[in-house]
């Protein structure tokens, strides 16, 4: 079963048990996914429908930040219920302590022993953990492991 055919089963299941919130969120994410599909006028992956995942899930964390910040509560509670139903969807995210241990070894491998180089690092990771580990918390763990 594709992620679109999830989405869909989850939304017809959402319909049937007038569970709103998830039923806003799922029929976002169909219409991001479709769109997508006819902006490159391409068949979407499981693996370009989960960047549309990630992407979309970023896009609440940081207008999480944002309500926060304006001390909207009910906006955050809300965008947490939304990252939430997101998360259904992506693969299970690797742990720090995995993560850093990646790290090393990818550092190892391609020669990156500063800091000054972690940007080289950072985008290899990105490619090969892409959907097991965030942006920021590749980020972090790199930060971590070239410690100043």
């Amino acid at each position: 079963m594709t992620l679109l055919e999830k989405l869909t089963e989850d939304m017809k299941t959402a319909m049937k048990g007038k569970d709103v919130r998830t039923l806003e969120v799922v029929r976002m994410l169909i219409s991001n996914i479709k769109n997508k599909a006819i902006e490159l006028n391409a068949e979407m992956t499981d693996a370009d429908m989960i960047g549309i995942v990630k992407s979309d899930a970023k896009k609440v964390r940081d207008a999480m930040s944002e309500f926060a910040t304006a001390a909207r509560e009910d906006l955050v509670e809300r965008a947490k219920e939304e990252i939430a139903i997101l998360e259904r969807y992506l693969p299970p995210q690797m742990s720090h302590e995995v993560l850093v241990a990646k790290v090393k070894e990818k550092a190892a491998e391609v020669g990156v022993v500063a800091k000054a180089q972690a940007g080289k690092l950072i985008g290899l990771l990105n490619k090969e953990l892409g959907a097991e580990a965030s942006g920021d918390s590749i980020k972090k763990a790199v930060d971590e492991v070239f410690k100043d």
